[in-house]
């Protein structure tokens, strides 16, 4: 089976597979730093008992998704130097220095101080610790921004050249750093992890209220997440509709898949494809369902300006489009029913109904997973619609793999997916099992000390 499968398409399945296990972590994380640096800031303001409970769900939570997250995120690295060392090779003088700073300032923040938030409140008092934890939140952020610093760069580079071995060499790091599509994809991202985190929140609120609708914990888990969805949501289509203004100057390729237009539409008034089967073979959009002229309008802010098609592109420098065409609009209708969720919510905090609407409550738990379905649209949109290429335009995927045999890669990335199976699949249900606790049932393990775990234990023994 694996001999019927290039060296090549198995290196992309296991690259696509271990980055889309990793990306729900950070991105959960992202957001639920920030939330507990939020619950342990109320609480030192007013000294309510709930978001002191709340702070000591949440930050187990968070110490197992980090954790995970963690783990996941190495086996790429791994990938760089096995499957991909062309790539490593050729770009490393770039983005080799950008992914130490994010290990040397931001993965130092976090891990330096989350034993702090997790254990010391008791033992450096309650300002260190509120310090401590606002660090470890900024410490996300700052992981973000050099990742996504990587990324985006590889999307629209710019500050190289490339020197006589063929690698490209940096010539201005600031240019680097904060490359054209940057601010539009950071901003994105940390609303999507924001708004990730919300809904989880949000769902083991109304879990909690469909069984217990007068705890109170249950009550303020929800009644923030909702205030989330409902303001953050709308910002969120308003930074996506810029990170595609710019995606359209930069990477014109990778909308026109969007968008399933097979054809360049240069007197403008091109239409909104919503649904359809986009078939390259015959590139044509087959069963499409269009809304004239709205595309021009969603693209260009105009009906007359000049819309570039796939047909522009050779064949071989295309993206798939089906894949993407169809990604992009999960993400699209995930993001919708964020908004719909959030609007309802309003509606209900308006009559007054918020903690006592079960359809409205099983909805949020519907919804649960909603962000991280559209976190990975998203990447999937972004990470295929950059192909056939690497680093856009310039370095292609076929140009950066190695020689791997491919049953070689087959059988890693089948141990990939066993051994991401369980243990990943433990961690997610010990997560789970702990935000179906209500806030008030709680073990507060930062009462317990130290334990031993090697050495003599000064156990009295009988007789002596």
């Amino acid at each position: 089976m694996l001999s019927d499968i290039s060296a090549l398409d198995l290196a992309r399945m296991q690259f696509a597979f271990t980055v889309s296990a990793h990306i729900i972590f950070p991105a959960f994380t992202i957001g639920l730093a920030s939330y507990l640096a939020v619950l342990n800031a109320l609480w030192l303001w007013t000294r309510d008992e709930v978001y002191l409970s709340l702070f000591e769900q949440w930050k187990t939570v968070f110490a197992v998704v980090f954790g995970m997250g963690v783990v996941s995120g190495v086996v790429m690295s791994y990938q760089f130097g096995t499957n991909w060392p062309v790539f490593a090779d050729k770009v490393g003088p770039v983005l080799g220095p950008l992914i130490g700073y994010e290990v040397l300032t931001a993965f130092f923040l976090e891990a330096g101080f989350l034993g702090i938030m997790l254990f010391g409140r008791q033992r450096v008092g309650e300002g260190l610790h509120m310090l401590a934890t606002a660090i470890v939140a900024g410490g996300t952020l700052l992981s973000a921004f050099w990742i996504l610093s990587v990324n985006s760069w590889m999307q629209t580079p710019q500050g190289y050249s490339v020197n006589a071995q063929g690698q490209f060499v940096p010539e201005d790091w600031l240019a680097i750093i904060f490359n054209p599509s940057f601010p539009y994809r950071f901003v994105h991202m940390v609303l999507a992890a924001y708004l990730t985190t919300a809904f989880v929140v949000g769902a083991a609120g109304a879990w909690h209220l469909l069984k217990q609708p007068a705890n109170r914990g249950a009550r303020i888990m929800f009644s923030m997440a909702m205030w989330m969805a409902l303001l953050v949501t709308p910002i969120q289509l308003f930074a996506g509709d810029a990170h595609g203004l710019n995606t359209l100057a930069h990477q014109p390729a990778k909308i026109a898949a969007i968008e399933g237009h097979f054809e360049t539409y240069p007197d403008g008034r091109a239409p909104l494809i919503l649904f359809g089967m986009p078939d390259e073979a015959t590139s044509t959009p087959n069963y499409a369902v269009e809304i004239p002229l709205l595309g021009s309008l969603i693209l260009t802010h105009s009906l007359d300006k000049p819309l570039i098609g796939l047909d522009a592109f050779p064949k071989n420098e295309r993206p798939p489009a089906a894949i993407v065409f169809w990604s992009f609009r999960i993400m699209v209708g995930v993001g919708m029913l964020m908004l719909i969720l959030g609007l309802w919510s309003g509606l209900a905090r308006l009559k007054g109904r918020l903690f006592d609407w079960p359809w409205l409550h099983r909805a949020a738990v519907a919804m649960g997973p909603a962000g991280f379905l559209a976190v990975l649209c998203g990447w999937i949109t972004t990470e295929v619609g950059r192909q056939p290429y690497t680093v856009y335009g310039l370095l292609r995927t076929a140009d950066s793999v190695s020689g791997l045999r491919a049953d070689a890669v087959g059988y890693s990335l089948m141990g990939f997916v066993i051994v991401y199976f369980f243990v990943f699949g433990a961690g997610t249900f010990y997560a789970l099992r702990l935000m179906s606790r209500a806030p008030e049932d709680r073990i507060d393990i930062s009462q317990i000390g130290p334990t031993r775990t090697a050495g003599i234990t000064p156990i009295a023994q009988a007789g002596e």
